[in-house]
């Protein structure tokens, strides 16, 4: 029997709870706010939000986007990071099933999600996060099937090495900047999860889609000035890249 199957709704309605803790964070981070304290509650009115209006996606629907108690909007956002944390996550066991190697490349994707959330609302990129996940996936390396301590520690040191190479030749031939530092960070977070082998692999996913919308972007008469957050870019490059790397990598060594 193939327990795929069954791994992928656990990891779906996993994500999914996870996903309502990640709205927090999107909400909470860039204005330097405890995620833990308070409880979850409406930001116009200020009511708790009970444990029944806050299941996933289910109580958006029966409130019909609304606040219980002051019939505030909800923004969509909401049930959407819910949805994406449960599908990105459902394919992560999906792939990996029931195992340690499952939680941990949930870790990064979660937090691939927030990063990405708060680089598009924002343009900016926390950096104490980055740095407590980066810490993290370098100490759970060691009880993975696939990264060790070294090619963690290798990892973010080499992620973020080459964003900030790139962001300081484009600095000198530019003279004006063209990636953020956040992005270096979320370089040392992907590093440290995927070992240095898989960093390439990461960034030419990452320039890749970012070329592409940079290339709709154009066509479609968006002015060309206006700052694209690479974030997100880099996240979409490390998500693709727990399911591909291994692949590429016994391809580029000829296997």
């Amino acid at each position: 029997m193939n327990l795929s199957f069954i791994t992928a709704p656990f990891g779906f309605v996993l994500g999914t709870i996870i996903g309502s803790f990640l709205n927090v964070c999107i909400y909470r981070l860039p204005r330097e706010e405890s995620i833990i304290f308070p409880g979850s509650h409406c930001p116009k009115c200020n009511s708790p939000i009970k444990w029944y209006d806050n299941i996933p996606i289910i109580s958006y629907l029966l409130l019909k986007g609304k606040c219980r108690y002051c019939g505030e909007k909800i923004p969509p956002i909401y049930p959407l990071v819910e949805l994406l944390s449960g599908l990105l996550t459902a394919g992560i066991f999906f792939r990996f099933g029931i195992s340690f190697d499952s939680f941990y490349y949930s870790i990064l994707t979660w937090f691939l999600i927030v990063i990405s959330a708060i680089d598009i609302k924002e343009l900016m990129v926390p950096v104490k996060p980055c740095y407590i996940v980066m810490v993290l996936g370098i100490l759970l390396s060691p009880f993975t099937h696939s990264v060790s301590l070294i090619d963690s520690i290798l990892g973010a040191s080499l992620g973020a090495g080459i964003i900030l190479f790139i962001i300081e030749s484009y600095f000198i031939f530019r003279n004006k900047e063209g990636m953020g530092y956040g992005d270096a960070n979320i370089m040392a977070v992907i590093g440290a999860f995927l070992g240095w082998k898989k960093v390439f692999f990461v960034i030419f996913f990452a320039s890749l889609i970012g070329a592409i919308v940079g290339i709709i972007f154009i066509i479609s008469g968006k002015d060309s000035e206006s700052p694209l957050p690479f974030g997100p870019f880099l996240a979409i490059g490390g998500y693709l890249t727990i399911f591909l790397g291994d692949l590429l990598l016994k391809f580029y060594l000829g296997g």
